[in-house]
């Protein structure tokens, strides 16, 4: 099937201890890939296929650890039976993506028969999961003409929604946005619907993008304060929603928060994990990304389990739940809300949750 299929046992180089690491090289469609499936305790693996260019094999295995780890706590977290996982293709999704790499890789994804199951993420898309569904049943996040459910972009911004309002009640004693002001930073498909979502609870609602396009589509939803995008973080505001690349929130812009809430879409949102201690010293109540941009996993879970999209945004509607609960917890026993959710996801994975 393969020209190389390896099974890399995991060392203290790649964190996060994955349950399996697979490498794989193809050549003649140069599929070249790195698959970590990190748990598959609470059910199969689901996590996203990204696609990007890497210095070397390593990189491409870190980040997949790294990644699978993370859809882990987000999966156990959202009350999900799915366990995590990340594929990396290696390469420039611009060129690297024909039928036939494509279908390498759902044999590939046939080989694992049904221990990780994939959906888009960085560098693939919708189109890529419909090439694959032709091949393997284990993709989600396919087209509604291919028996999928679409774009997850709204679920995910639905379920940021739902998390502001648990941060809004824990803060101002009330779950209703109407009147706050919240600074949006990235208008892709997520933040678009998200300032599309505020102005409907009546927010006030500043926004910044690198793309003029993507401003010109938010000031299209209604009354939108432009800002400049390496200013969004130091407006005066309720609260922040970083929606764009992951980082955001270091110890240089924490210092310049203008927000008593940070929730948002992006993921890896802190540079590390004691930024939650600077965010908390500075009495910012931050929802962990995991916790907040869950709504598009559970979509696509849902999709893959038989879809009723009244079920789906029910069970999105849940990160309110979610989200109180692990600011409760950080405020009872003193903790930030990263280890409170850290903690729950964990409780959860060992099934005592």
């Amino acid at each position: 099937m393969a020209d190389l299929f390896d099974s890399t046992s995991p060392t203290d180089t790649f964190p996060g201890l994955p349950e399996e690491v697979l490498t794989v090289w193809h050549r003649h469609s140069r599929l070249h890939a790195a698959i970590a499936i990190h748990s598959t305790v609470r059910g199969p693996a689901l996590g996203g296929t990204r696609i990007r260019v890497y210095p070397d094999l390593d990189s491409a295995v870190r980040e997949a650890c790294n990644l699978a780890e993370a859809m882990s706590l987000k999966n156990a977290v959202a009350g999900l039976p799915f366990g995590g996982g990340k594929a990396v293709l290696i390469g420039d999704p611009g060129t690297i993506k024909t039928p036939e790499l494509l279908e390498d890789y759902a044999g590939v994804l046939n080989t694992l028969q049904g221990r990780y199951i994939t959906a888009a993420d960085v560098g693939s898309t919708q189109a890529d999961m419909d090439a694959l569904r032709d091949h393997t049943t284990f993709v989600a996040g396919t087209s509604i003409s291919r028996g999928g459910s679409g774009d997850p972009s709204p679920m995910t911004a639905f379920g940021v929604l739902c998390a502001m309002e648990a941060g809004s009640e824990q803060i101002w004693g009330t779950r209703e946005l109407a009147g706050r002001h919240v600074a949006v930073s990235g208008l892709g498909k997520v933040g678009s619907e998200l300032v599309r979502l505020l102005l409907g609870q009546g927010c006030r609602v500043s926004a910044a993008d690198s793309s003029d396009q993507a401003i010109e589509r938010a000031r299209a939803a209604g009354p939108v304060e432009v800002v400049a995008a390496d200013q969004i973080h130091q407006v005066d505001c309720d609260a922040f929603a970083p929606c764009a690349l992951g980082g955001a929130l270091n110890d240089r812009t924490v210092g310049e928060l203008g927000c008593r809430l940070v929730a948002g879409a992006a993921n890896n949102q802190l540079s590390a994990p004691p930024v939650a201690e600077a965010l908390a010293a500075r009495g910012i109540v931050y929802v962990p990304d995991f916790v907040a941009n869950a709504g598009g996993v559970i979509n696509i879970a849902h999709e893959y389990l038989g879809y009723d999209e009244r079920q789906a945004r029910a069970h999105v509607r849940e990160i309110f739940t979610t989200t109180a609960t692990i600011l409760h917890r950080s405020g009872e026993q003193s903790m930030t809300p990263l280890a409170a959710a850290m903690e729950l996801a964990r409780e959860r994975l060992a099934g005592n949750a």
